[in-house]
């Protein structure tokens, strides 16, 4: 039951990091400036919204580390 818990919470997150990472903006010319976004936008710095993305994403991150971690552990 908790292992099947922790696999449905590690497909959820997963999917968030898939999301998250694609909204995060390009650096150094990447797919985003083949899809037409504007140079001045990444000269620019980072915004409050980056930054709470950022954080997110590093929220995400761990949430997907430790239940990885505990999945190996539970079934190892």
């Amino acid at each position: 039951m908790l292992t099947d818990a922790l696999v449905v919470i590690d497909v959820i997150v997963s999917l968030g990091l898939i999301v998250l990472i694609l909204l995060h903006s390009g650096r150094g010319g990447g797919l985003s400036d083949m899809f037409g976004a504007s140079t001045g936008s990444s000269a620019a710095g980072s915004t409050v919204a980056e930054r709470n993305l950022d954080r997110i994403t590093v929220g995400f991150v761990l949430v997907f580390a430790f239940v990885t971690v505990a999945l190996a552990i539970r079934w190892g």
